[in-house]
């Protein structure tokens, strides 16, 4: 192997490194992405990291989903509807940027489904449901197809 091959193989691996030490692997975003609700910090800490890197579509979703748990999180109502319109626009950017992934729309799904009706989040879902069941067997993640294995069970 070249020189130069085995530097491109060791960056490649250092970066590879450098996210996952970072939180950013998508294992462990969706790994957070279940704890964040019952735990302030992994949410504020999720949030924190997502919004320093240069993010792709699905991880921009995951931005927007635990800012809308973030909204949970902060006492202030006026706070709680900035931040959750906050993370509905990023969810509905990543949609915009990658419609056909069925990450992102499990992630918006999940949120619609567990947002008060009263914020008036709830369009998408029959959408979502249609693109998450037409490419779920296109998912390798065991974690991610038993998360929308349990949102599809809940009503």
């Amino acid at each position: 192997m070249s020189y130069q091959k085995k530097i491109g193989l060791f960056f490649f691996l250092y970066l590879g490194m450098v996210f996952k030490a970072h939180g950013m692997d998508l294992e462990n975003i969706r790994s957070n992405y279940l704890k964040a609700i019952a735990n302030k910090e992994i949410c504020r800490s999720m949030i924190a990291q997502l919004s320093k890197a240069e993010i792709s579509s699905t991880q921009l979703a995951y931005l927007g989903a635990f800012q809308t748990i973030w909204a949970k999180h902060t006492p202030n109502p006026f706070s709680k509807l900035k931040t959750f319109n906050k993370g509905k626009k990023n969810i509905d950017a990543a949609v915009r940027s990658s419609p056909s992934e069925p990450e992102i729309r499990f992630i918006r799904l999940s949120v619609q489904k567990n947002a008060p009706s009263f914020l008036g989040y709830k369009d998408h879902i029959p959408e979502d449901t249609s693109v998450i069941e037409s490419n779920y067997k296109k998912i390798t993640s065991a974690l991610l197809k038993k998360m929308i294995t349990d949102l599809m069970k809940k009503k």
